[in-house]
């Protein structure tokens, strides 16, 4: 079997070498031919995943494509689903999903939980919807890992909003942030890897680390899985789907945006369940039944961010400091240079223990910002 990834950053590497257990021939279009995919897929092309003819010529003769990010043309994945090509996830879903107003008026149409909004066009949308203040402002398209959002907490912010097409949804009041994992097969089987929960420093409102699964009452744990089911169940699409929830004060949850691909929420799925997010998209991908989401062992997440533009390799020594610790597990991307803020691994970090997770994972944090 023919298989396709679009894109080639350090999800495409990591579903690569997931797909080594099964018997299929890869291949990958990217436009760099140094990104972290191009050395393990069997066939690389350099090519525009946004452009509908070059996604449309890179997959024709495949049997099956996905996607690594959501910038990939969807008018060149429908032409490939008209040509005969299986694609996860749809054309379709990822239309949906890839501008934000879409995605909520989507969870607006099948009565999915979600934050209170307005669509913006300009700062007089923006400022004549003050009632939804303090704010979440999201622009439609091309925002990423935290890009194209701002936080308004009054009217006066109103003057730095986007003043092209967004989402301004009311500001939950946040108690924690959750991610649930979901798959559904070609014949609409689903699972549900266990919630996890992130974990903030509540001064500089930074991820400090994550842990799986969540500590939540049996009653928001059934309410956070019937909701995510929810969402991928009415994109009608096979697939691998990451649903972010909130969790406010009063024990709500709601949704608030879902990545149709694996995700940064399931890495810790690598070691942490026994079948990982990445076995699961290729058992998706090619019929065989879905994997089993159960733990292995609880875990704690930790990415590893770029703290300057040095070259990271196995010779440095935060590398060395944490391949001291037992229960952690350490994954590069293969990213050539590091800058501030760039996602370059994470570690992984296994115990029952949840103070041992705790402990380590700010241990891996120290060790990696050069603090011990």
């Amino acid at each position: 079997m023919k298989v396709g990834i679009l894109g080639g950053g350090q999800l495409g590497r990591m579903l690569l070498q997931a797909g080594a257990n099964y018997p299929v021939e890869t291949y990958c279009m990217e436009s760099r031919a140094d990104c972290p995919a191009s050395s393990l897929c069997q066939h690389f092309v350099a090519g525009d995943i946004t452009n509908a003819d070059q996604v449309f010529e890179f997959g024709k003769n495949l049997d099956a494509v996905t996607i690594e990010i959501e910038s990939v043309s969807t008018e060149g994945l429908r032409r490939l689903e008209a040509h005969g090509v299986k694609v996860f996830p749809s054309s379709a879903a990822l239309d949906i999903i890839k501008n934000k107003i879409t995605q909520k008026e989507f969870y607006a149409s099948f009565s999915i939980p979600t934050s209170e909004f307005v669509v913006t066009h300009s700062l007089t949308d923006v400022k004549a919807n003050g009632h939804l203040f303090p704010a979440v402002h999201k622009a439609a398209t091309g925002g990423y890992d935290g890009r194209g959002v701002q936080i308004l907490n009054n009217v006066s912010e109103a003057e730095k909003a986007f003043e092209s097409d967004a989402v301004l949804e009311r500001k939950v009041n946040i108690k924690k942030e959750l991610a649930v994992i979901v798959a559904k097969s070609q014949s609409g089987d689903t699972v549900l890897y266990p919630p996890s929960e992130m974990i903030f420093d509540p001064v500089l409102n930074l991820l400090q680390f994550q842990l799986s699964p969540a500590t939540l009452p049996e009653k928001v744990l059934w309410k956070a899985e019937a909701i995510a089911l929810a969402v991928v169940k009415n994109l009608n699409s096979a697939g691998i789907f990451a649903v972010e929830l909130f969790l406010d004060q009063e024990d709500g949850v709601w949704v608030n945006e879902t990545a149709p691909r694996v995700h940064n929420s399931g890495h810790h799925t690598i070691e942490g369940n026994y079948s990982s997010q990445f076995d699961m998209l290729w058992r998706v991908m090619l019929g065989l039944p879905l994997g089993n989401t159960d733990k292995v062992m609880d875990s704690a997440l930790v990415n590893l961010i770029g703290q300057s533009t040095e070259t990271i390799d196995e010779n440095s020594v935060q590398l060395r400091e944490l391949s001291k610790i037992g229960n952690a597990f350490v994954h590069l991307y293969g990213k050539k240079e590091s800058r501030p803020g760039r996602k370059m691994g994470h570690v992984t970090i296994l115990s029952n223990d949840r103070s041992e997770l705790v402990h380590q994972a700010n241990r891996v944090r120290n060790i990696w910002e050069n603090k011990l």
